[in-house]
């Protein structure tokens, strides 16, 4: 993107952020045409760096959907295989922005985070406290998955629970929570109704990875910052420490540390409050093609100040929200048209009719319907054979829905 700008338009701000997360190439008839196999997931985690998981299943799983924003209809068995085929894994699991799948090459970068779980630092107060008073109990545990192998929760043998039980855990799950923050057990594999199965760490992961040295905290801190800043393409101090939710010191000395050496470039965005930092990686494509239904966990849209001031849309998780008090539904994806979010649709996959169904279905301010409604339906379409499921069906709720129900009808 030659000659470096040091101040960007909101368009261009937002045309980096789109193509870093891997959208520019996401145009609807490109993805539709090929399902993405699992060499171009594999490419699209890795670029990501991240992938939260989450188990809501209304649509489908959160961690699976990105994967099908940005790459069409993929087979959800290659993330499983990327995650969990034993030591040719390429994915584990950890806390990376909340529970989360990292590239496998990442794990040293993490082993500081280890560290200070393992002194109590950085993790629930209840978990850090059960820490330090029940070391004899984590150890039996720790013991039982050498001896008798991968373990889910359940399967221990330390099952009751504690007095009060703490978050309904039992004492066996505490303890091995306890050892996967410390990055002593991690996932061996996922099952049933996605229940982790716990293995010890040096039993899971490729032996490349368990004996890459391990970094100091300021270097791995550095490159994590480094790494969120290459994925986001363009983003202020506290969205480059919100990408794998480090503390506010370590990520200021790591920004400082990268503009000196001329990785982060600082920037004025127009409409920004704070100041930004531009990847020195970071692409300004023309125009960018764009047509996605957001998970409500995509890390494009993270982080919500940014959100709003990229795209000038406020975004919240209403799941938690009572009924009568939601905005725009239960379960809602944002739709990327372009560079912009042009609508927002609440959507539930109804298996026993085999439709998707559109709960409610709104418009952007300052989008145009007749512009927006037919690559929505389309997408929804397209969606809804990934999910192998018939047919779409709008509920009549929302500014959007009339015109996008009768649209789907024909």
């Amino acid at each position: 993107m030659p000659p470096r700008p040091d101040t960007l338009s909101l368009k261009q701000a937002r045309r980096i952020a789109v193509a870093a997360q891997g959208f520019d190439l996401a145009g609807l008839s490109r993805r539709a045409a090929h399902a993405g196999g699992r060499r171009h997931l594999r490419r699209m985690a890795e670029s990501l760096g991240v992938i939260q998981i989450d188990s809501v299943n209304v649509v489908a799983r959160a961690h699976t959907l990105p994967g099908f924003s940005r790459l069409g209809p993929y087979d959800t068995a290659d993330l499983d295989a990327l995650a969990y085929a034993g030591r040719r894994r390429v994915l584990f699991e950890y806390w990376g922005h909340e529970a989360s799948y990292l590239p496998v090459a990442l794990q040293p970068l993490f082993r500081w985070r280890m560290e200070r779980a393992r002194r109590g630092e950085g993790i629930y107060g209840g978990l850090a406290q059960f820490g330090r008073e029940r070391t004899d109990l984590i150890e039996a545990v720790r013991r039982e998955i050498e001896t008798e192998g991968p373990k889910a929760a359940g399967e221990l043998s330390h099952g009751h629970r504690g007095a009060g039980g703490w978050w309904g855990w039992s004492e066996g799950k505490r303890a091995v929570e306890w050892l996967f923050w410390a990055g002593i057990v991690t996932t061996a594999t996922r099952r049933g109704a996605f229940e982790r199965v716990y293995d010890l760490t040096e039993r899971v992961l490729p032996r490349t990875v368990l004996e890459a040295p391990t970094p100091a905290a300021p270097e791995a801190l550095r490159e994590l910052v480094r790494l969120s800043s290459a994925a986001l393409g363009i983003a202020t101090e506290r969205c480059l420490r919100d990408y794998y939710r480090l503390g506010l010191a370590d990520t200021r000395r790591a920004v400082a540390e990268l503009v000196e050496s001329g990785d982060l470039l600082p920037v004025t965005v127009a409409g920004f409050r704070q100041p930004a930092y531009l990847s020195r990686d970071a692409r300004l494509p023309r125009r960018v093609e764009a047509c996605a239904l957001l998970a409500p966990f995509d890390p494009l849209i993270w982080q919500r100040e940014r959100t709003e001031a990229l795209f000038g849309a406020r975004i919240r998780l209403e799941i938690y929200t009572p009924a009568d008090r939601r905005a725009h539904g239960y379960y809602v994806l944002p739709f990327l048209l372009g560079d912009t979010i042009a609508a927002r649709v609440d959507l539930k996959a109804d298996r026993g009719r085999s439709c998707l169904v559109v709960q409610a279905a709104h418009l952007e301010a300052g989008a145009a319907a007749g512009a927006v409604v037919a690559p929505l339906a389309a997408e929804l379409t397209l969606m809804a054979r990934w999910l192998g499921l018939e047919h779409v069906a709008v509920a009549p709720r929302g500014d959007l829905a009339p015109l996008l129900g009768d649209l789907l009808k024909g």
